[in-house]
Parts: C-alpha cells; sequence; structure tokens
C-alpha cells in the first residue's frame, strides 16, 4: 500500500492543498491562476528584455539608457500607482517653464512625464483586466463631463468651423486644441492613482514641497540675487528672450510670473487647510505658508496679489473663521518689506502720464488692435475664430502676442460654446467641492479647500488673463481635482477617511 505525503490540512502534498497538479483515481486538479502582480512583473521584465536586445545594437548609448530609464519609470508605475501622482505633482512645478521641444522634441519635460506615467497605468489596467477577464469600466460623473465638454468646445467644434470657413488650420491651433486634453489626462492620472487616505495626504505635501522650492527661486529671481536670473536664463527664458529674467518678476521654473503666483495661493491654500485641521507638522506649515506669501508677492503681478487675496477670503468664508489665516499677517509685512525693490518697480508703472501701468496700456493695446476687432466681426463671437490664441509679430521678443483676457480667450477660441463650458466647469466643480471643504476633516477635506479657492481665482481672473490654462498652475489645479475624485470613490463619504491598503483597489 502506497501513501502519499500529507500536508498540515489533510490535503495530499502537490494536491488541491498546494499550488501542484496530481492525477489521483483518473481526476486531475486545476492549477490556480498565477497573481496578477507576478504576471505584470514577468510581463514587464520580458518587455525590457525584449526592447533592449531590439536597440543594443542601434541606439547610441545614451539614448539606450534614457529608454531603459523610461521603461524602468513605467513598470514601477504599474506596480505602485501612486508613484505617478507623487512624480507628476513634485516634478510638473519644477520643469514646466521649459520650452517645448527644448529637452525633448515637440513635448515640454512635463508632458512627456505624463505620457510615461499613464502609460503604466494603462500597463497596470490591461493586466488586470486580462486577469479578471473582463474590461474596466471608467465611471463618468458631472466633473468628467464638464472637462470634457471644455475640451470639445476648445477643440474639436473650433476646428470644425475652421474647416467650414475654408481657414487653414495652423501647427499652433492643433497645439492649443489639445490643450484641455491633457489637462484632463493630468486629472485622470490623479484619480487613478490614489487609493488611500495617506497617500493622498503624501500628494499634498509633495506639492507643498515642490511649491516651496518654485517660491523660494522666483524670491532670489526678483530680488536678482546669487545670480538666479542668470541660472534660469539657460533653460528657463521664455521663448528664448532672456531680459524676461531681468525684470524683478519670480518667472522661476515656470517662466511665467503670473502662474507662480496662482500655483503658490493654491498650495497656501492646503497649508492653511492643514492648520485649520491640526494635521501635519504646524511648524512646517507655517514656514510653507509664508514661502508661499512671499512668492506670490516676488511674482510682481497685480493681479497674483488680488489673486491671494481672493484666496484668503475664500477660504475665510469656506471654514467660517479666520485664525488659521492670523499667523500669515507678519509674514505679508515681513515679505513686503523685504520684497521692497519689487513692489517698488511695480509702481513706477502708475507714473505714467494714463496713471496706468505701460503693461496695461500694451494689453489694452493688443487686444483692441490684434483681437477684438476680428473676434466681434462677422459673427465670429458665435463659434470663435481658432484655437491658438496668440499671434505672430516681429515687435516682442518672444516672438508672439498673447490674448491677455480669459473670457476674451473663451470667445476667441470656442465663442459661446466655450464660454458657456466654462461656466458650466466652475459651477459643477465648486458644487461637488465645497460641501467637501466644509463637512470633511481629513486630506479630502484639505484637496477640497484648495480646489474651491482655485476655481474662485481662476473665475475672477479670468477677467484679466487665461489662468485656466497655465502652465504648473493648470496642472495642479486638475492634479487636485482629481485627487479628490478618486478619494471620493475609494474612501468613506461621511466619516473621516481611514487609511486602507492600496491593493484593496
Amino acid at each position: 500500500m502506497i501513501h502519499l505525503p500529507t500536508s498540515r490540512k489533510g490535503a495530499p502534498f502537490g494536491g488541491t492543498g498546494s499550488t501542484g497538479v496530481v492525477a489521483l483515481r483518473g481526476t486531475v486538479t486545476r492549477r490556480p491562476r498565477v497573481g496578477w502582480r507576478r504576471a505584470l512583473a514577468t510581463i514587464a521584465l520580458l518587455g525590457v528584455a525584449c526592447a533592449v536586445g531590439a536597440a543594443v545594437t542601434v541606439v547610441s548609448p545614451g539614448l539606450l539608457l534614457v529608454g531603459l530609464a523610461a521603461l524602468l519609470l513605467v513598470a514601477v508605475v504599474a506596480v505602485h500607482p501612486p508613484t505617478a501622482a507623487y512624480l507628476l505633482i513634485g516634478v510638473t512645478p519644477l520643469v514646466a517653464g521649459m520650452d517645448r521641444g527644448l529637452v525633448i522634441p515637440l513635448l515640454r519635460p512635463n508632458e512627456a512625464l505624463l505620457v510615461l506615467v499613464a502609460a503604466g497605468l494603462v500597463t497596470r489596467g490591461v493586466v488586470r483586466a486580462a486577469g479578471a477577464g473582463s474590461l474596466p469600466k471608467l465611471a463618468l460623473d458631472a466633473i468628467d463631463r464638464s472637462i470634457l465638454l471644455l475640451a470639445f468646445t476648445s477643440s474639436v467644434l473650433p476646428l470644425a468651423w475652421m474647416v467650414a470657413r475654408g481657414q487653414p488650420i495652423a501647427q499652433d491651433d492643433l497645439l492649443y486644441a489639445l490643450m484641455v486634453w491633457k489637462y484632463y489626462g493630468v486629472y485622470l492620472v490623479a484619480r487613478c492613482s490614489v487609493g488611500t487616505e495617506r497617500q493622498l495626504r503624501n500628494c499634498l505635501w509633495v506639492a507643498m514641497i515642490s511649491a516651496s522650492a518654485v517660491a523660494i527661486v522666483a524670491i532670489l529671481q526678483s530680488l536678482k540675487l546669487f545670480g538666479v536670473p542668470y541660472l534660469l536664463s539657460r533653460h528657463f527664458a521664455p521663448y528664448g528672450s532672456a531680459e524676461a529674467l531681468l525684470n524683478n518678476r519670480g518667472g522661476s521654473t515656470l517662466a511665467l510670473p503670473i502662474a507662480v503666483a496662482d500655483l503658490l495661493t493654491f498650495n497656501l491654500a492646503i497649508a492653511v487647510g492643514f492648520l485649520a485641521r491640526g494635521r501635519g507638522h504646524r511648524a512646517a506649515l507655517l514656514v510653507m505658508g509664508m514661502l508661499f506669501v512671499a512668492g506670490v508677492l516676488s511674482s510682481g503681478e497685480f493681479s497674483g496679489a488680488t489673486g491671494m487675496l481672493l484666496g484668503i477670503v475664500t477660504i475665510a468664508l469656506v471654514l467660517r473663521r479666520v485664525r488659521p489665516l492670523a499667523g500669515f499677517v507678519p509674514a505679508f509685512i515681513a515679505a513686503a518689506w523685504a520684497l521692497q525693490p519689487v513692489i517698488e518697480h511695480r509702481l513706477q508703472g502708475f507714473s505714467s502720464v494714463s496713471g496706468l501701468p505701460v503693461s496695461w496700456i500694451g494689453r489694452l493695446h493688443n487686444l483692441t488692435s490684434y483681437f477684438w476687432p476680428v473676434l466681434f466681426s462677422h459673427g465670429n463671437v458665435i463659434l470663435g475664430v481658432r484655437p491658438a490664441a496668440r499671434v505672430a509679430t516681429a515687435t516682442m521678443a518672444t516672438g508672439y502676442i498673447w490674448i491677455e483676457s480669459g473670457y476674451t480667450w473663451l470667445l476667441w477660441a470656442g465663442g459661446i460654446p466655450l464660454l458657456l463650458a466654462f461656466l458650466y466647469f466652475l459651477r459643477a466643480t465648486l458644487r461637488e467641492h465645497l460641501p467637501l471643504a466644509r463637512l470633511r476633516d481629513d486630506a479630502i477635506g484639505v484637496t477640497a479647500l484648495a480646489v474651491s479657492v482655485a476655481l474662485v481665482v481662476i473665475g475672477v481672473l479670468m477677467v484679466l488673463d487665461p489662468h485656466l490654462t497655465y502652465r504648473g498652475s493648470a496642472d495642479l489645479l486638475f492634479v487636485l481635482i482629481g485627487l479628490a475624485a478618486g478619494a471620493r470613490r475609494r474612501l468613506p463619504r461621511t466619516e473621516p477617511a481611514k487609511d486602507r491598503d492600496a491593493d484593496a483597489r
């Protein structure tokens, strides 16, 4: 008589209690399915091996290393999705000011990063779908619909209208038409990559740390200290114009002072949100908040200071208290004193004959000379003129004249449909986030507060500039909306959010 070895539970060793396959009395047990994570790792290794084998003989060592780094990044995101959000939030403010094509053909570095992390999340989704035997479903809510409506009315509709009128479509039109679609991609990456309250909290801290670096560079640039303007001129000169870095305005690594002001105002809302809820390191939050206040002033933008004031008022109204903001009053006074050269330089503009700064006069001249006559003729205001929000000129160092009015840009790019889509986006997103900002006492509440502040600032300041699409600050806005959307689906709605295992998703 032959005895088979058994496991502790009495099952034959290698039988139903193990991963083996044993024939016993004419029956064969089915081999359990390999875990999807192991399959993902195997596929990633095979893909890297095949890519290296194919490229090693035809690609230079430098490009090969870059390709390997990109594949490694995709694999890391596929295995650990929160990495996508951390990288996108932390890296974008530090590289978004690099001109398109300067480092990577056709793309800015943050756009290339977006493509890579999105590829990692898609790879993860495909492998999981293959393991589950069904395709994942992406539920669309009011916020998704509002962003998609923005994207459609700023791209498909105006391009179709140009074709109908027989107008040539330039590369600029195509690039501007893709802009909101890119931000929807940013939103989806943030929405799909974070699954726990701790990960969401980490994202907010990464955002504030990255913004602190932007603020420090902006302050030093505006004061022309330590050769910072010269260092920035190597990679962050707007369209190659180094002179734009020497006007006492802190464009920092975004190469756009007003975008710096917006970015820092949004992060100030995050810092105050944590302080109001008694979460996080109070000293660190206060220091970063003071940096954000000083950074906004160093941008040298009146609309930036106005936006910060709007943000502070919005925070007080949403939280229904001003005590968390009181600690920043001395910071504001100290920053205003330290940044006197920046403020005095901006105030000199009011000494003109008209009493208005030269930049404001130039903005009004550009609108009345280049944009409004075309917009308000031949019924163009109904469906817009074209997606490209600038015209080429030899009179400007940067080579272009931009539309410096947000609502004019909406009408120019997509006419009345795009204007209505923007208003719907503001309404739908505020309606979703204001209750969360008031009721939740966790990282979701902080995120919702920052989104609410950003929307109020953008909605008002769009009278002056197209704040909705400013690089760096717009990326942060759509990241925050995506983080809140993902957290709402995975964390409790009525109780304070609790950490969950990220793999439970």
